[in-house]
């Protein structure tokens, strides 16, 4: 608990063996979080048993891979059910510390965001703590990008350690999203449409050959995706088209 609310971390595994043990250990060692879900999409390791050899850990397994979205679909609809009131989604591949959570979790415990954002941008962590240089420049020119679309002056728009509070999550058509990596990217626009400010703290951040990452083919439809995202963000709010993703009786 703090300040009386409930702090919920949710997992999205995939082949997370390696480095479940290693997060999970750091989150319960914080000794304020209130419960820890992972769900599982499909992992052909044994990601599974050794969640569930964790105490207090709740595992949802996914028969089938919905992908990364359809993961985190899962991840916030158990949370709520599970009586969060605010929710940290970080992925279990130990690439972004555990050690933040306190932070994230008291921005919007206290009321002060409804959604906060661990950025390996902010304070130069990114190429330090080993992103490639490709990435990095993607990254930077799609974030630059998107913050003209939408208006926003976010450091970074793909990061994977987000918190959020429960009446947030309530508020947005999640199920409106994909299923794949840019339901990211999808749910941070969703939140702008909906007015809500996005705070960021400064994040270190690892990679290694066992953190998550995804190939140069699905990285451009990423990237694709997300310019589209920003596009449609903009021709709604000129009130030139129309979409599922930013209902109209949204807008703040």
């Amino acid at each position: 608990m703090l300040n009386g609310k409930k702090i919920v971390v949710v997992m999205p595994a995939y082949n997370a063996a390696e480095t479940l043990r290693k997060t999970y250990d750091e989150v319960m060692g914080l000794g304020m979080v209130d419960h820890v879900i992972l769900v599982d999409d499909a992992s052909r390791d044994n990601t599974v048993a050794i969640a569930r050899q964790l105490e207090g850990v709740q595992v949802h397994v996914h028969p089938k891979n919905r992908g990364y979205g359809g993961n985190q679909k899962s991840c916030y609809r158990l949370a709520l059910e599970a009586g969060a009131d605010v929710v940290v989604m970080m992925h279990p591949d130990y690439q972004y510390t555990p050690l933040l959570i306190p932070a994230m979790a008291s921005m919007i415990a206290n009321g002060l965001y409804s959604c906060v954002l661990g950025s390996r941008i902010l304070g130069g962590h990114a190429l330090r703590g080993g992103m490639p240089a490709w990435k990095y420049v993607a990254n930077r020119f799609l974030t630059f990008t998107e913050n003209l679309l939408t208006g926003a002056k976010l450091s970074e728009y793909h990061t994977g350690y987000r918190a959020f509070s429960r009446d947030l999550i309530e508020q947005l058509p999640l199920e409106a999203n994909s299923d794949d990596f840019v339901f990211d990217n999808q749910m941070l626009a969703q939140i702008l449409w909906c007015g809500h400010t996005i705070a960021e703290v400064s994040c270190p951040t690892k990679y290694f050959a066992e953190a998550s990452s995804i190939n140069f083919r699905r990285s451009l439809e990423y990237g694709f995706g997300c310019l589209w995202t920003g596009l449609v963000f903009r021709l709604c709010r000129m009130g030139l088209m129309k979409s599922r993703h930013f209902p109209s009786e949204r807008i703040a």
